[in-house]
């Protein structure tokens, strides 16, 4: 792997600048990323102000198919990061973000028992495009890392319109039937959906509603990032 940094340097997630090998991060951009802490929202893990509030407004006004989930940073921390990750060819920054995934969320991932982990998939031609589904090599950091099975069984059977464009409502009409099970005899109790950014959880929630119609008990979710009192 050294050999490899000294030819093709490891750059930093935050900063982009090129990395000593077998360092990571530069330890002070360590200190930008901000870490969604407790008190959380019961449902979604987005931060909230204090120990009394039980769920964010979000929660409060939205009822969620999935059972509850937890998200790593602070979206406005990490949103620089997350665009030259997914645009910009940087597939490397998903052994940091995605390690530090498993660091950070690890205990409670491991005390929901999942039998897999499960990405949130790329329509084909969006994925051929980007070389890579984020998603998935994130969610491939935190299988390894836990010792938890990777499954890749949900596909993205159409394109959709970028979320960030629509409103909550609009989300769930683009999503409707945009997800298909790859395989018809799931047999897993519990799943684990590893996701970039939680928005609004439409997209958590609809591939949520295909995995308990198969069967599926528990239905979980961890996000790189989330926004703060959104």
């Amino acid at each position: 792997m050294f050999v490899t940094d000294l030819v093709f340097p490891r750059r930093c997630p935050v900063c982009d600048k090129p990395l000593p090998p077998g360092i990571m991060i530069c330890p002070k951009c360590d200190e930008k990323l901000v870490l969604i802490k407790a008190p959380r929202c019961y449902k979604c893990g987005r931060q909230v102000e204090n120990s009394s509030i039980e769920y964010c407004p979000s929660c409060t006004q939205t009822k969620h198919v999935y059972d509850s989930g937890l998200a790593l940073y602070d979206y406005t921390s990490v949103n620089k990061t997350i665009y030259r990750y997914k645009y910009s060819g940087r597939a490397e920054y998903a052994c940091f973000l995605g390690r530090e995934m498993a660091k950070h969320l690890g205990p409670m991932i491991l005390s929901w028992k999942p039998d897999a982990i499960i990405p949130v998939p790329l329509h084909k031609s969006k994925e051929r495009k980007r070389g890579f589904n984020q998603a998935a090599l994130l969610a491939a950091q935190v299988s390894k890392a836990l010792d938890i099975p990777y499954r890749d069984i949900i596909e993205r059977s159409r394109k959709t319109t970028p979320m960030k464009e629509l409103s909550a409502s609009e989300r769930q009409i683009n999503l409707k039937n945009a997800f298909l099970l790859r395989d018809n005899d799931v047999k897993l109790k519990c799943v684990v959906i590893v996701d970039d950014i939680y928005t609004t959880g439409s997209t958590i929630d609809a591939i949520t509603s295909i995995l308990k119609e198969a069967g599926v008990m528990k239905v979980f979710f961890i996000a790189l990032s989330i926004g703060i009192g959104v």
